[in-house]
């Protein structure tokens, strides 16, 4: 069987899964990550002589790919948030940021250095790796399209969450990174790291997505005439602000996974009620769908082909504890005095999902520097992630639609 053609196909199957196979699985505990993760083991499974789904084979491609599907994530994720920004309406954000983030990574750390028995630097990149809340699989608990209302604390913070710390994460990416180069024989300059992988490109990250996406807006919403605007444009605009947003921001030596969601945010403020913003976003959604698929087929086929291979006893029980217990108590840390109900501080703390960002930031540092245990690593990332899939997949679509029920009677009594 050819190889070319049989990758069409599959290819042609993502696109008619990612139409009708929501509908199909509506009334089934499933989503559409467990569906791609299936059909790319099966495939993978079968005596055909395909390239090799393995990151380690291929790691230059397999941050390319994840870095691609998380920012059309983030862009997305920003053209779909309706609450108007401010500091006030964002502090359950800021909450998600500021603490639960921190301790998810500190959680992290403590556990790959005493149950694992890694080193710092090593600790430091898997606590890294694992602590943002991923853009790309966790529609189930993020916010409606623009304009379509039912944003509830707990979708807000969850998306908003994710858009973020993306961006957020990378200074503690850039320090396991400089750890590792210590352990070989570069200096560690802590002073370099302050003012560079924190001050700056986080700085950068967020003046230029928020200068960008200003002018965007207005050459969007100022000069087009309203009145030719849905005619003369296309939802292709939504990849053009992800690519040219993160290119200058990135060429800047800032974050570009924060930009890109910074512009997005800003361009939705406003005109908030025009219906490009619509186009804006169903585009977004369609290009995320479909790297979503082509990424987690192939993530099907890696664990078919091995990937999991290096697991040993502690480095399950580690993905186990990660994600039943430590983003868990961390998110119920965060939310703390946030004012929410208390099932709407355990969702918030249960459903953060670990995905595609951490497969890009694991690929990223591994290309960085040398850390021990790769193959391990790897291993234990991507059985963490399709814990996620698996476990958030289950049950939350039924624990939103319960909280959405529980919001209704209140308001009715």
């Amino acid at each position: 069987m050819d190889p070319y053609k049989l990758a069409v196909a599959l290819v042609g199957l993502a696109l008619l899964s990612a139409a009708w196979m929501p509908q199909l699985l509506k009334r089934y505990p499933l989503t559409l990550p467990m569906f791609y993760v299936a059909i790319g083991f099966l495939v993978y499974s079968l005596p055909i002589d395909l390239p090799p789904a393995n990151p380690l084979r291929f790691p230059v491609a397999a941050e390319h790919l994840t870095e691609l599907a998380v920012l059309v994530a983030l862009v997305g994720a920003g053209l779909r948030i309706d609450t108007r920004f401010s500091w006030r309406r964002w502090r359950l954000t800021w909450r998600l940021l500021g603490i639960t983030m921190p301790l998810t990574i500190l959680g992290g750390v403590l556990l790959g250095q005493h149950l694992l028995g890694y080193g710092l630097a090593t600790a430091m990149l898997l606590g890294a790796v694992l602590a943002p809340t991923d853009p790309v699989l966790a529609s189930d608990v993020q916010v409606h399209g623009p304009g379509e209302g039912g944003e509830d604390p707990v979708r807000f913070g969850l998306t908003s969450e994710a858009g973020l710390n993306d961006g957020l994460a990378f200074p503690f990416v850039w320090l396991a990174v400089a750890l590792a180069l210590a352990g070989a024989g570069e200096p560690m300059d802590w002073g370099r790291w302050l003012a560079l992988d924190v001050a700056w490109r986080v700085g950068a990250g967020v003046l230029i997505g928020g200068g960008v996406g200003y002018g965007l807006m207005h050459l969007i919403f100022r000069v087009e005439r309203e009145s030719s605007l849905a005619t003369t444009s296309d939802g292709m605009i939504a990849l053009a602000i992800t690519l040219f947003v993160y290119g200058v921001t990135e060429l800047c030596h800032g974050y570009g996974f924060l930009a890109v969601f910074v512009a997005a945010v800003v361009v939705r403020q406003h005109e908030r009620d025009h219906e490009y913003h619509t186009t804006l976003s169903l585009f977004a959604e369609q290009c995320e769908k479909l790297l979503m698929a082509l990424l987690l087929i192939l993530l099907g086929g890696a664990v078919a082909s091995g990937i999991l291979g290096a697991l040993s006893l502690q480095e399950i029980l580690f993905a186990l504890i990660f994600v039943l217990l430590v983003r868990p108590l961390a998110g119920w840390v965060g939310t703390l005095g946030s004012g929410l109900q208390p099932r709407e501080r355990w969702t918030i703390a249960v459903f953060g999902v670990r995905g595609i960002g951490s497969l890009y930031y694991l690929a990223f540092a591994l290309n960085q520097a040398d850390f021990p245990g790769t193959r391990a690593l790897w291993s234990m990332v991507c059985l963490v992630v399709l814990l996620s899939i698996l476990l958030h997949g289950v049950s939350a679509r039924q624990v939103m639609e319960w909280l959405d029920r529980r919001r209704a009677s209140g308001r009715r009594t």
